[in-house]
């Protein structure tokens, strides 16, 4: 089924893009598009999106319906990635194996390309979400958007993140989870959010799903810090070792990385019991948390 949602999604981002590559009008800021479509469509895992349809799927026995905000977390998700590796940022050259958008676009283009795909996923919300759904509904889908997108989710982790660079001690453990929590885990919450309340999820749901967000955001960044120490740019698609280059707080130069990985495991033992407790069965979401070993 992991497959299968990620085909879908990657027919339906290139359709979303391509309708507006196609329009005439827009033919003076092609480019700029095209930098969007770039990375969105570059590949990845699609491990967002996947979140949102069988968020979906478990509360409605579908996912049709939330194709659309999968695509708008894709676009999101490729936002970040962009801003992420501009030299004002992270100051990555690889993304996905292939060269950053601001190495192919230059950093003025690529910057409007990030700034264009925060509203261009909303937009896809409202514009391909099907009629049937309540207006009342879309309103929460676009209240939790906006929250991950802006400072009280992703931009606010971002700018914890960067203030911990090139620091002379290390931070704190509560800074550390601060970042993750809204680096990482507010996009990954969002998804499973949208995913739920199209699919019809009460109060009470909602909110396991944003424990479990939390706590599979908090999941995959400690896998991820610890990848940037064992594994190796061709198989990461994008540099390594940086973390350590820039002197930046993460799991791994905080608690060494034998204790990450006792860490990594006894949260992913966390995120098994949230669904087990909660009588959430999905195999999707099972194989997922089971990627992070």
């Amino acid at each position: 089924m992991i497959e299968e949602y990620k085909k879908i999604i990657e027919a339906n981002l290139e359709k979303y893009f391509d309708e507006k590559l196609q329009n005439p009008e827009y033919k003076l800021f092609k480019n700029v598009i095209d930098s969007m479509k770039y990375t969105t469509c570059l590949g990845g895992k699609r491990l967002r999106a996947i979140l949102c349809l069988e968020a979906c799927k478990i509360f409605s026995r579908q996912y049709e319906t939330a194709i659309p905000c999968a695509c708008a977390l894709e676009m999101l998700h490729a936002q970040s990635l962009i801003h992420d590796d501009l030299p004002c940022m992270d100051n990555d050259d690889l993304r996905r194996g292939k060269p950053s958008n601001h190495r192919v676009y230059g950093e003025a283009v690529a910057t409007l390309a990030g700034d264009a795909l925060i509203s261009f996923a909303p937009q896809i919300i409202i514009e391909k979400t099907p009629k049937t759904v309540e207006p009342e509904k879309i309103v929460k889908l676009l209240y939790e958007y906006f929250i991950a997108a802006g400072a009280f989710g992703i931009v606010g982790g971002q700018t914890a993140d960067i203030e911990a660079e090139n620091l002379n001690e290390k931070i704190s453990i509560d800074h550390l989870q601060f970042i993750h929590k809204y680096k990482t885990g507010a996009l990954f919450k969002c998804s499973l959010l949208l995913g739920a309340i199209i699919g019809g999820a009460n109060d009470d749901k909602l909110n396991i799903m944003r424990k479990f967000g939390d706590k599979f955001g908090l999941a995959f960044q400690i896998k991820d810090d610890i990848l940037d120490f064992t594994s190796t740019t061709e198989i990461m698609g994008k540099t390594v070792g940086k973390d350590e280059n820039s002197n930046k707080s993460t799991y791994v130069t905080i608690f060494g990385l034998e204790e990450s990985y006792k860490k990594l495991t006894n949260t992913i033992e966390e995120c098994y019991d949230i669904l087990n407790s909660n009588g959430l069965k999905s195999d999707v979401l099972i194989k997922i948390i089971d990627s992070l070993k």
